[in-house]
């Protein structure tokens, strides 16, 4: 994030590969984006011009402030899944996570849960209009293969019945 140059770096490999800038998405980590607040928002600023889709990772784990959260040009928030994993047995959780997700709703950006492992917080995110779920309830790690043959229509034993939306269906 310090570096000067990442920008025109970033620019120059998207066009080099000819790669849409909407089609990178960059994460920032709640708690590096607070260290230096000016070069961050500078950042992604101009990585915003430049059309990449920009993510703050892990909301709710450092002290960021609501002011700088309000001016930094991100797409989307992802909940850190140390908040998700007690959805479904602690009030709180549920009450921090709600409220997560209507901030960022009314900032205008998308909200991801991070570390969904069973149904149980699927249901609870989806009913409070999280907008994407990550985590092992939908698939583990998996090599560039199996991958593939995932988003084709061949999932693992035990996945949720649902389209993986890892690749553009344009791309398949």
């Amino acid at each position: 994030m310090r570096d000067p140059q990442l920008v025109s770096k970033i620019d120059l490999a998207l066009r080099e590969h000819g790669v849409s800038p909407s089609r990178l998405l960059c994460e920032i980590t709640e708690s590096v984006a607070m260290e230096d607040v000016e070069t961050t928002q500078r950042t992604f600023e101009n990585l915003a011009k430049v059309g990449v889709f920009l993510s703050i990772d892990d909301f709710g784990t450092g002290y960021s402030s609501l002011s700088y959260l309000r001016k930094l040009p991100a797409q989307q928030l992802k909940i850190d899944r140390s908040f998700v994993l007690d959805l479904e047995t602690s009030g709180d959780a549920r009450a921090v996570v709600d409220a997560v997700v209507r901030l960022a709703h009314a900032l205008g950006l998308r909200v991801v849960a991070e570390g969904v492992e069973t149904q149980g917080q699927r249901d609870i995110l989806m009913a409070m209009g999280c907008d994407e779920l990550q985590g092992y309830l939908f698939a583990r790690p998996m090599g560039a293969q199996a991958l593939m043959r995932w988003i084709k229509g061949t999932k693992p034993d035990g996945t949720p019945d649902f389209t993986p939306s890892v690749i553009h269906p344009d791309l398949l």
